[in-house]
């Protein structure tokens, strides 16, 4: 131990050096991981078997977490459907919803569990050292003692149900029989993404004889094969202790941590051990296996074909192998000038080509997928990619490409922003080498020796040697084509003709079966339906019945009891955090912040765009996006893409909206941020105002390219994140900013693209004209503003080199930016999924609601305490919420919903529950603490940045968030009653917006226009 090691590492070391067996755990070894800062302890627990990773260090948001090894053994979810049902309720903590009850009244930093195709993991963090011990003690009981024994409800609720919609006045057997559980509705949401749908057809062909080739999440026509007597069994013999492991992470007092897991639960009997009657689902690596080529049908839009490339890179314990894999392909597929990708581009095969590492398994895989295929291409894709993985192989591939590709590994390694608490990333990341060996915990954090020998190959064929390996002398790949078609079922369509071996590809089952499916499902339950008696039909009926009554019922008083609670006294005062200080004396004004950094800094510069016309808006969008993508004047694109990546850990373009405090008013920006280490503080300085000042708008090929891509990933985001994209479309309905937006992004600049790449030949010319005439109208001096975050070094070297940046002040006439006045459209957008994202949205300042931190609070009350429950519980949408965004927008929404007339029907009875809503007083200060410590989560220092900067824009008083707070702090439960009439107000005024498939939409009898979004 060095002698900086002070704090959390030293008191770990005087505890476990003196004691190498501590409350039941022996520590099997122990090591620096500088790469964290911070220290690791392997334990076993004897009396259990528990496996435990100790890492002290000095983060305060500390962490806890337990994993199992659940590799699946069918298709059916039923790992999924654990995962959400053993957060139902406990022995120790019987409640219905534990889970929502920890968000509403922690002060937890993360809550949730996630499922993975050979594991589940249950990660919480929180700031306060107590809290986590309430956390740990919720999951622990949850995850050994879940209430699933005794409560069938459970599994029918999260997994699947039968329910019969009769008509009003009807007969049982006019009525319409369905499917409905939280985890089904999600896979039908997720499976209708044709990304998902080709990954898994991919490792299925992959793995045809191991737990990959099965859907983890569940396929929904098969979750209904799940039995509640399966469900059980698999939880007995997979949630035991001796098929776990944990992970502690952060400043806490393992003395303590230690003994309580000893004391309270690995010590003891559960749940899972005295029902176990069996092992665990084996784990077994696959035999390499060639799937020359197979397809897959899917009922979906034409521009959604694809074609997969997939090749297993090596085995996870191999972490040079994996590592550098990972680094080969991105600088081989990572970018459009990657040599890789260009060359499929440049072979006009499709719209878009991506890449990535699939990497949280066994044998992990790199997965090259065509988006926007055109047909018949498959084979054609893996000779292009053959051909030219050999000529690198042959002439070097491009070293400027891989130093690149380590130096952006390092800084992101360096940041260590995971957009999640430190610890649950890590505890995840431990399992990708520790699941597999036990002697491998620390292998996948200990990354610096890697880096360093892998520089050092740099030198050598060691790259060379490793395409040929993994692309040219593969025996472990497979080619997947997903066809679009309006087939009501997927199919598999194997060229046995061209396969390597008819016999390797028999188990590779790819079916599809979930959004290519609605016709076989309705037919399968139709059928089903004809086979059920009247008695049977009516006792359906009385079990949704039954369902509904346990879901409506109130935990007892005593249940409540039961779970550990903080106290507004547990929180303590605000975090305090260093504001930053315009420095007008920089050549241009500047943001100053003084916030730690492990030695980056974050430039950023924001030039106002409140000067151009409204029809000029989109063409920002594109000129952003076009920006690295394009020649410079002393670089071509391929040299660009290379010298930005080695010399700066990010650089973006994007056009943004900060409302202001007249609501009808809106700030527009093009924003260009930065981020580098220390030591490439004139690159910072330099490089973004090369590509601003320099870029060229000549290789129209390219420009085309981009645009299409653009397309492309507009037509995912509605697929994927459609409550975002219909709450930013309702609040265009009543807001001029939202208007604004819309222009800048979401569906008016989706149909903007749509159009000119439809009459893109016409257009061309006077598109790069329009985009030239922007880059010197846009990037001036004229009312720009800029930010840096990092050391006073770091901030006089940056302006030492940056000088003025370049920019003068504009000379060219400012055109009117004449936003027109929204109007309500009622739209309900179709876009090719089987579930539906609804949103009502409205700026609060446009119905004169004056809003202050006890909102904060209703949003929480409101979300967890009764939408929860009625849209997600009962309707078995995935996701639901109010948001009180401050002061600027109130809105619901759901996500991944079945129906859009309940979820409607809900909201608007919100209000009317608002106003009888009584807590008890330990409930509601639960959510009061909650909500404080909300505002106190530590937050990474780009994002602090970001965050700042934007306040500063959008022209917020000082100390806004501390009164914020403070009005939080004294919110009663009267104050949201009296809130209850506003909220119905906000209910009938807000407008709504629909994304969501077209049976959905059509079914529905709300007031909504259907508009065919992507036809």
């Amino acid at each position: 131990m060095t002698t900086s090691q002070t704090g959390a590492i030293q008191r770990a070391a005087a505890l476990l050096g003196k004691n190498p067996v501590l409350h039941g755990f022996t520590v099997l070894s122990d090591q620096d991981v500088p790469e964290l800062d911070a220290h690791a302890y392997v334990m076993r627990h004897d009396a259990s078997g528990a496996r435990l990773l100790y890492l002290p260090c000095e983060d305060e948001n500390k962490s806890f977490s337990i994993g199992f090894k659940t590799p699946p053994a069918d298709d059916t979810g039923v790992f999924h459907i654990l995962e959400h049902s053993v957060l139902c309720g406990s022995e120790r903590y019987p409640v219905k919803e534990p889970f929502v009850d920890l968000i509403k009244s922690s002060m937890q930093t993360f809550l949730n569990a996630m499922t993975y195709p050979d594991k589940t993991v249950y990660p919480v963090a929180s700031t306060n050292e107590q809290d986590l011990m309430n956390l740990a003690s919720v999951y622990m009981d949850a995850v050994l003692n879940p209430a699933i024994y005794a409560k069938p409800a459970i599994f029918e609720q999260e997994g699947w149900h039968y329910e019969l919609d009769v008509p009003q006045g009807g007969q049982l057997e006019d009525g319409t029989l369905r499917y409905n559980g939280v985890v089904f509705n999600e896979m039908k949401g997720a499976l209708s993404d044709p990304m998902d749908v080709l990954d898994n057809a991919v490792t299925a062909a992959l793995f045809p004889n191991t737990a990959y080739a099965h859907e983890s999440g569940g396929n929904p026509r098969a979750i209904p094969q799940l039995t509640y007597q399966d469900f059980l069994d698999n939880h007995a013999r997979h949630y035991n202790l001796a098929n776990s492991y944990i992970t502690l992470y952060g400043d806490l007092d393992a003395d303590r941590m230690l003994a309580f897991l000893d004391d309270e639960f690995l010590s003891r009997d559960n749940a899972a051990s005295r029902a176990c009657a069996g092992d665990p689902n084996p784990l077994e690596r696959q035999e390499p296996v060639v799937c020359d080529y197979a397809s897959i049908q899917m009922d979906t839009t034409p521009e959604n074909a694809l074609v997969g490339m997939a090749y297993v890179l090596g085995d996870a314990l191999d972490r040079k192998r994996i590592v550098a894999a990972d680094l080969l392909m991105d600088s081989l597929m990572g970018s459009n000038e990657a040599p890789v990708k260009k060359a499929i581009m440049a072979a006009g095969l499709g719209g878009n080509v991506t890449y990535y590492t699939a990497g949280d398994m066994l044998q992990p895989y790199g997965l090259i997928m065509l988006q926007n295929a055109k047909p018949q291409v498959a084979r054609q894709l893996r000779q292009i990619i053959q051909d030219e993985c050999r000529r690198l192989v042959e002439q070097g591939v491009p070293r400027d490409r891989l130093e690149a590709a380590i130096s952006n590994d390092e800084y992101d390694l360096r940041q260590r922003d995971y957009g999640i608490a430190d610890g649950v990333a890590i505890s995840c990341d431990v399992l990708s080498t520790w699941l597999y060996d036990d002697d491998a915990a620390t292998l996948a954090l200990s990354y610096n020796p890697i880096y360093a020998e892998l520089r050092r190959e740099l030198d050598g064929t060691y790259f060379e040697d490793l395409l040929r390996d993994l692309v040219l002398e593969s025996d472990h790949n497979a080619l997947v084509e997903l066809i679009p078609t309006g087939a009501a079922s997927a199919a598999l369509d194997v060229d046995a003709a061209d396969a390597a071996d008819e016999d390797e590809l028999e188990n590779a089952d790819l079916e599809t079966g979930a959004p290519s499916a609605d016709a076989g499902e309705a037919a399968e339950l139709a059928a089903i339906k004809a086979s059920l008696t009247h008695e049977q039909l009516q006792q359906i009926v009385d079990d949704v019945e039954r369902l509904r009554a346990q879901q409506e019922a109130e935990d007892s008083p005593e249940a409540k009891a039961t779970l550990p609670r903080l106290h507004v006294s547990d929180i303590g005062p605000a975090r305090s955090e260093p504001k930053p200080v315009l420095d007008a004396n920089a050549p241009l004004p500047c943001l100053k912040h003084n916030i730690p950094t492990h030695r980056l800094a974050y430039a950023l510069t924001y030039f106002d765009i409140s000067h151009l016309s409204y029809a000029e808006l989109p063409y920002v969008t594109i000129l952003s996006r076009l920006m690295q993508q394009l020649a410079t004047k002393r670089r071509s694109a391929a040299e660009l893409d290379s010298y930005i990546d080695s010399n700066l850990g990010f650089l973006s373009f994007r056009a943004e909206v900060i409302s202001q405090p007249n609501w009808k008013l809106a700030a527009p920006k093009l924003t260009v941020a930065a981020g580098a280490l220390s030591e490439k503080i004139d690159a910072l300085a330099q490089i973004p105002a090369e590509v601003w000042r320099e870029t060229l708008f000549e290789d129209i090929d390219r420009i085309h390219d981009v645009l299409v891509q653009m397309r492309i990933g507009a037509e995912q985001s509605f697929l994927n994140a459609g409550h975002a994209a219909a709450l930013a479309r309702a609040m265009s309905y009543v807001s001029p900013a939202a208007v604004v937006a819309q222009q800048l992004s979401g569906v008016d600049f989706y149909r903007f693209l749509r159009d000119l790449l439809d009459n893109f030949d016409e257009r061309k010319e006077e598109l790069v004209a329009k985009l030239q005439e922007l880059q010197a109208r846009i990037f001036t001096s004229t009312n720009t503003v800029t930010s840096f975050t990092g050391s006073d070094e770091d901030y006089r070297r940056y302006w030492e080199v940056a000088g003025n940046l370049g920019l003068t002040p504009r000379t060219a006439p400012a055109k009117e930016l004449y936003v027109p006045m929204p109007e309500p459209r009622r739209e309900a957008f179709i876009i090719p999924s089987d579930v539906c994202y609804v949103a009502r949205s409205t700026d609060p300042r446009v119905l004169d609601i004056q809003m202050d931190g006890t909102w904060a609070v209703a949003a929480q009350a409101v979300t967890y305490e009764y939408l929860w429950n009625e849209i997600r519980v009962k309707g078995g949408a995935y996701g639901c919420g109010f948001r009180a965004m401050m002061d600027r927008q109130l809105a619901f929404y759901t996500y991944r919903d079945p129906a859009i007339d309940p979820s409607l029907e809900r909201i608007a009875r919100t209000g009317e529950w608002l106003s009888t809503f009584e807590p008890t007083q330990d409930a509601f200060e639960g959510m009061v603490v909650s909500c404080a410590s909300g505002f106190d989560a530590p937050i990474k220092p780009y994002a602090l940045t970001k965050r700042q900067d934007n306040e500063y824009f959008a022209k917020r008083p000082a100390n806004w968030r501390l009164e914020l707070r403070e009005q939080l702090l004294k919110a009663t439960p009267e104050d949201l009653r009296q809130l209850g009439k506003t909220v119905t107000r906000v209910a009938e005024a807000a407008p709504a917006c629909v994304f969501g498939g077209r049976d959905i939409i059509e079914a529905s009898h709300a007031d909504l226009v259907p508009v065919d979004l992507l036809a």
